[in-house]
């Protein structure tokens, strides 16, 4: 069938159709063409660019490791009265503030007292809040700090005194004895530094909250490591037979006197916005925990005055650093009398920045006696 008769005339629109459809495609295929090869030119010029800039971190990063090379090798080439040395940058990236207030108290191992609750700030312009993300997942965390307090903390300026420090140190377990240092946890060490591990309770934004320390107040520390208990923790490892002895280092009993949980209530109703803890009852169970241990040296326990002088004694010079045990061991006479005369003393720990006075007799039964805001409270313990 025709339209009006003239097949010329489709035959003629059908071409012009065709030809109109072919034009288009060759001209689309053309532009395809044109961007797809300027695409090619653009990745191509990526590429070099990429080439280029990975080249030149290879370069810089070579270049790092042989500047770090060469001044690790000037610095153990530098000598200084013939002595061989070499410096590491160790600045502390943080701060402690701990429940106990003095080295006095302070338990001698961590996790000893559940309850020892401290935070450890942080300085932002050293470690940013992203440096601890990730951390609340583990439970508990290793701490490396200084021991800042140490009474030997300036012979370490000493050149003389590494070669001099004293091999053997006086242990609480040993009664006095003497061992290695290297054998013990003495703070008194050639580098004073300290490893701990605590619970981590919760991270703050550049802040940790922790549990178990054994860490006194404005401790400075260097760095902090996940705990892990598959390498960490190692089922077959032995220790001496001293290291085990617990008994002399525990007390029989912790009472309280009558008056005691009242004036504890007043006390920490003046610091309710300046401690860690949440309640009196909270802060009793702490002192509990605290004295349970017998947080005297070993002189205090064979001779507690030094001189048979009875009356109120400071136990607030009685640092946990070994240098409390240097003391000549009292004969069995002089101990005898001085036991005798335990009962007569009046103790003093400073906790959370309350003194706290007790006794303690030969038997080891400790009786808390009063508490009272201290008068002498460390700079870092005024606000946690």
């Amino acid at each position: 069938m025709t339209c009006n008769g003239n097949p010329k005339w489709l035959t003629t629109a059908l071409t012009l159709v065709v030809a109109a459809i072919s034009a288009s495609t060759t001209i689309s295929l053309y532009f395809w063409k044109k961007k797809s090869k300027d695409l090619e030119t653009k990745v191509g010029e990526l590429k070099t660019a990429l080439n280029s800039s990975v080249k030149k971190c290879a370069a810089e990063r070579k270049g790092r490791i042989r500047a770090q090379q060469g001044l690790r090798k000037a610095l153990t080439q530098s000598k200084s009265e013939n002595l061989q040395r070499t410096s590491y940058p160790l600045t502390p990236i943080g701060i402690v503030h701990s429940c106990f207030s003095t080295r006095n108290g302070t338990p001698r191992q961590p996790l000893l007292v559940p309850l020892a609750k401290a935070s450890l700030v942080f300085d932002p312009s050293r470690v940013p809040v992203a440096s601890l993300e990730g951390l609340e997942e583990y439970s508990h965390c290793w701490i490396l700090y200084v021991f800042h307090l140490n009474t030997d903390l300036d012979k370490l300026w000493n050149p003389h005194f590494n070669s001099k420090f004293k091999a053997k140190v006086r242990v609480p377990r040993l009664k006095g004895g003497r061992m290695g240092v290297f054998a013990t946890r003495s703070p008194h060490r050639p580098c004073p530094i300290g490893l701990t591990v605590a619970k981590v309770e919760a991270v703050q934004g550049n802040k940790i909250l922790l549990s178990g320390v054994d860490l006194v107040d404005g401790t400075p520390v260097l760095d902090i490591k996940p705990y892990l208990p598959y390498c960490d923790s190692v089922q077959e490892a032995t220790v001496p037979k001293w290291v085990m002895v617990d008994n002399m280092l525990t007390v029989t009993s912790v009472s309280f006197s009558d008056g005691f949980s009242s004036a504890l209530s007043d006390c920490w109703q003046t610091r309710e916005n300046k401690t860690l803890y949440e309640s009196p009852d909270e802060l009793l169970s702490l002192i509990k925990q605290v004295l349970s241990w017998d947080i005297r040296s070993v002189s205090q326990r064979n001779r507690p005055h030094g001189s048979l002088v009875t009356g109120n004694y400071e136990a607030s010079q009685n640092s946990l650093d070994l240098d409390d045990y240097q003391d000549e061991e009292a004969s069995d006479s002089e101990t005898e009398q001085a036991r005798s005369s335990c009962k007569d003393l009046v103790y003093h720990l400073n906790l959370e920045g309350l003194d706290i006075s007790y006794r303690i007799d030969s038997n080891g039964n400790v009786v808390v006696e009063d508490v009272t805001i201290s008068s002498n409270i460390p700079n870092g313990n005024q606000n946690h």
